[in-house]
Order: structure tokens, then sequence, then C-alpha cells
């Protein structure tokens, strides 16, 4: 920028304001109303709301206009937020939640797995800051039920961590010992199946070892000869002598 002097001069913008709340718009229904004056039309929007650092709301607005109802949406929204239990990236355990026609699965994934879900479920798990999660529609493919039933579920994952003598440490940490434990015992279980057929394989073999091969018999050969048949007479002869007796 130049002055009236000549002199250049640099001119910064003015800083965009960063919102402390992601703002995601999940489905927009189109609403009617009967009145006396005849049909009223208006607008339902489907809010989320999060700070990708673990809190996350949900909320529905409703008005004659779009802007008015996504405005109404966020307030709602804002005012049922949940902080979600992390563990790193994902979510400390699996959980399924029902409802009405809606059943959402939620599972832990390992780091660097992604998102793996759908467009209502993903707007709510992203918008809580988790990055690494299985997920899958068990029911209704709505997108309101799928979200509510996601909202639902990180809700009563907060709600497990928070009860009194659970730690989320303590429950990450006994899930996968019980997965260590599951893994040795397959093992031994292998190994012990192994070491059984090798000595059933030995036993056989000593078995065939010690027992003396049978020499088939030898055939014995007569050496006096087969008595010949006596012929038979003529039968000429035979009714000769009839004839004379």
């Amino acid at each position: 920028m130049i002055d009236q002097k000549g002199t250049k001069t640099s001119y910064n913008a003015p800083e965009k304001e960063q919102k402390e709340f992601d703002e995601k718009v999940v489905q927009v229904s189109r609403v009617s109303k009967k009145t006396k004056g005849g049909n009223k039309m208006g607008f339902s929007i489907l809010m989320v709301v999060g700070d990708r650092k673990g809190r996350v709301g949900v909320g529905l607005g409703k008005s004659n206009d779009v802007q008015s109802a996504i405005r109404k949406g966020v307030k709602k929204a804002k005012k049922k937020m949940i902080t979600v239990p992390l563990d790193g990236t994902t979510i400390p355990f699996s959980v399924v939640v029902k409802r009405g026609a809606g059943k959402v699965l939620l599972k832990p994934a390992p780091k660097g797995s992604g998102v793996i879900a759908g467009g209502p479920v993903r707007a709510v798990v992203e918008a809580a800051g988790i990055r690494d999660i299985s997920t899958k529609i068990l029911g209704s493919g709505n997108q309101s039920v799928s979200v509510y039933a996601t909202f639902e579920a990180l809700n009563r994952i907060q709600k497990l961590v928070a009860i009194k003598g659970i730690k989320l440490k303590s429950i990450v940490e006994v899930e996968r010992e019980e997965a260590k434990k599951l893994r040795e015992l397959s093992e031994k279980a292998a190994a012990k199946a192994e070491a059984h057929d090798q000595e059933a394989q030995e036993t056989k073999k000593a078995e065939k070892a010690a027992k003396p091969e049978k020499k088939a018999p030898a055939k014995k050969v007569s050496s006096k000869a087969a008595p010949k048949k006596a012929e038979a007479k003529p039968a000429k002869a035979e009714e000769k002598k009839s004839e004379e007796k």
C-alpha cells in the first residue's frame, strides 16, 4: 500500500476469528404446518457441534428460514454437550446402543486406521475428536436416528468411565490383559496338540520296529502223484451184461 508521501507500507489483513466449535449440518428437512390461513412452511435442521478435543453435542433447530434454524440447532447442541473420554485417538472399549429402529456399534481401532464410519456417524465421531474408530449401523439407516444413537453411545462411555472406582486406564489395562491371557492359552493349547501328535507318531514307529516281519509260508510240493481216475467202461459192455442177466 502507498501513502501520500509515496512510501510503501505493509498492510495486514484482519485475522479471521477461529471458531471454538465446529458446526456440521447433518440433515435438512422441509416441514409444513397446517393453519387457518393455509400451509405454513418451515425448516427442521439437525446440527452436530464439537471442538475435536472430546466435547460434542447434537441439536435440532426449527424455524421458518434456514439460517435461524441453524442458529437454534447450534444453541441446543451447545447446551447438551458431553465430554467423551478418549484412549489416545480412539475410544476405550466397544459399545452397542439401540435407539428406536436404529442400532449402532462403536469399536476401538489401532492408531492409523482412521475413521471407518458412514456420513451421520462420521459427523458425530469427527466432531468429538476421535481419529481411529470402527463403526457399523446395524439397524435403520435413517440419518437422525443414527446421529442420536451415536451420541447416546458416546454418552454411555462417559457414564461407564465416571462410575465410582472405575478409571479409564484400569478398563483399558484389563481388556489388554484379558486379550494377552487368551493369546497365551491358545498358544499353549496349540503346543500341547503338536506334542501329542509327535508322541503318537513316535509310539507307532516304535511298535512297528519291535514287531518282526512275518514271512509268507512256502507252498509244499507233494511227492505222491495224484491217483488216476478210473476210466469209464464203455456203455456197450454194460448193455451186454444187462442183456445176459
